[in-house]
C-alpha cells in the first residue's frame, strides 16, 4: 500500500493532494453530521437507515485515511512513529480528562 500511495502523491503533487484533503475532510464532515442528526422513528427505520448512514461515515473515513496515509509516506514517518506519537497524544488527553473529573 505504501508505494501505491506514494506513487499516487507523487503524480499529483503536494499542492493538489492537500487541496484534495480538504474536500474529503469536508465531505467526511457532512457524513458525519447527517449521521448525527439522524433520529429513526422505529427500530425498522434504524435498521435500515443508520447502516446507510454507518456506510457513508465509514467511505469518508477511509477517503480521509488515505489522503492522510500519503502525506504520512510522502514525509517518511513510519507507521511505528506515528503508532507512538498517536498514543503519546491519546494518553494526555486521558489524563486531561481524569482531571477535568476531579
Amino acid at each position: 500500500m505504501k508505494d501505491k500511495l506514494l506513487k499516487i502523491i507523487n503524480h499529483y503533487g503536494i499542492d493538489k493532494q492537500l487541496k484534495y484533503i480538504h474536500s474529503e475532510y469536508f465531505e467526511l464532515d457532512e457524513a458525519i453530521i447527517d449521521a448525527e442528526k439522524f433520529k429513526p422513528k422505529s427500530f425498522t427505520q434504524l435498521n435500515i437507515n443508520l447502516e446507510d448512514y454507518i456506510n457513508h461515515v465509514t467511505e469518508e473515513l477511509a477517503d480521509v485515511m488515505v489522503m492522510l496515509k500519503q502525506f504520512q509516506y510522502y514525509y517518511g514517518i513510519s507507521d511505528e512513529e506515528m503508532e507512538k506519537i498517536m498514543n503519546e497524544k491519546i494518553n494526555r488527553q486521558l489524563e486531561r480528562i481524569k482531571d477535568e473529573n476531579k
